[in-house]
């Protein structure tokens, strides 16, 4: 049995999905909502045995509008993670997404592209 969790978003939570059998995660939308860390850890603790899994290709669209510092340490880790297990055999692509008027949300991206060693990590602008 796959995991699939699809969150809507608040007015201070992205939209959610990952659909583990199409291997894809997607975040949307804006994210400083104070309890945070229940939505990463949820992630994570998936992450942690999809990581260990057999996977072959691996999406994770990222297209925040707007983040706190909590959020950005959360998706820090997440990041590491995902570049940690990219590999020959597992390939991760995240596709940082962000409009082009957005320079804090760029340079955010540009700084992330830089520091991911193993991932495919794009930076799109919309």
């Amino acid at each position: 049995m796959s995991f699939y969790l699809e969150k809507e978003k608040t007015f201070s939570m992205p939209y959610i999905l990952i659909d583990e059998k199409k291997g894809y995660m997607k975040m949307e939308g804006q994210c400083f909502h104070e309890n945070v860390v229940v939505l990463f850890k949820e992630i994570n603790n998936w992450l942690d045995v999809y990581l260990k899994t057999d996977f072959v290709l691996f999406t994770f669209d990222c297209d925040i509008e707007y983040l706190n510092s909590s959020t950005l340490k959360l998706l820090n880790v997440l990041l590491l993670k995902l570049d940690r297990h990219s590999c020959k055999n597992n390939k991760i692509i995240v596709n940082w997404i962000t409009i082009e008027e957005d320079d804090i949300m760029i340079e955010c991206g540009e700084d992330y592209q830089e520091e991911m060693e193993n991932l495919e990590f794009n930076l799109v602008i919309k």
